[in-house]
């Protein structure tokens, strides 16, 4: 199936340079743009793409809360977060807010096309240096009380605990398959009812998730 993309910037250049590259992708296809969040969250409802690629700094509403929008209005739609600034300092706010993972501007056409089919599939997608931040905050929130029984960690089974953890590692279904010994369909029914019983929305919000309540610390 194709992936239908929606490019939200407020520079025409970006985002023409953008639908050049991703049209001449095969199996994406760019269905529409946005000047910025606000005209985001009206394409997403009338043309309902499978992933936004979101700038961050824009005028009139920026990235981060048009992506908060758009996730409280439970559309299928995945948003990727593109940014100029690798300390940007809204990445955690926005993966927080829903954003599915992040990706900076200097990309090459094949690493945004290939994060777009991670995304759409379901996949967190984060660059190195945007790892790097990540676990800086995370560091911080270690240095918090732990909270003794974190909303909805209880309602996990020891299983599902630990394909978690190994989820906020990073590793894909076939890697913690291949670290738990299982077939992979099991893994993937895991996903599903670990994030239906955190009322979590993708991969990326439940690995913020296993930091947020301390499940996985950075080492």
């Amino acid at each position: 199936m194709t992936i239908r993309v929606l490019i939200v910037d407020d520079q025409m250049m970006v985002r023409e340079g953008f639908s050049v590259l991703l049209n001449a992708m095969e199996g994406i296809e760019v269905v529409g743009e946005a000047v910025d969040g606000r005209e985001a969250i009206a394409q997403v409802a009338a043309l309902r793409p499978d992933v936004v690629l979101m700038d961050i700094r824009m005028p009139q509403m920026n990235g981060l809360e048009a992506t908060r929008e758009i996730v409280a209005a439970d559309t299928d739609a995945k948003v990727l977060v593109l940014t100029t600034f690798d300390l940007d300092e809204y990445v955690y706010q926005a993966l927080r807010a829903g954003a599915s993972g992040f990706l900076l501007k200097d990309a090459s056409a094949r690493q945004l096309a290939d994060g777009v089919r991670v995304v759409a599939a379901g996949e967190a997608l984060l660059a190195p240096s945007v790892t790097k931040r990540l676990i800086a905050e995370f560091s911080k929130l270690a240095e918090a009380p732990r909270v003794a029984d974190p909303a909805g960690l209880g309602e996990l089974t020891e299983r599902e605990k630990e394909v978690l953890v190994l989820i906020a590692q990073g590793l894909s279904n076939g890697e913690i398959a291949g670290r738990l010994i299982v077939a992979e369909s099991t893994i993937k029914t895991h996903v599903s009812r670990i994030l239906v019983k955190l009322g979590l929305r993708d991969r990326t919000q439940a690995a913020v998730f296993a930091y947020e309540t301390r499940l996985v610390t950075p080492s």
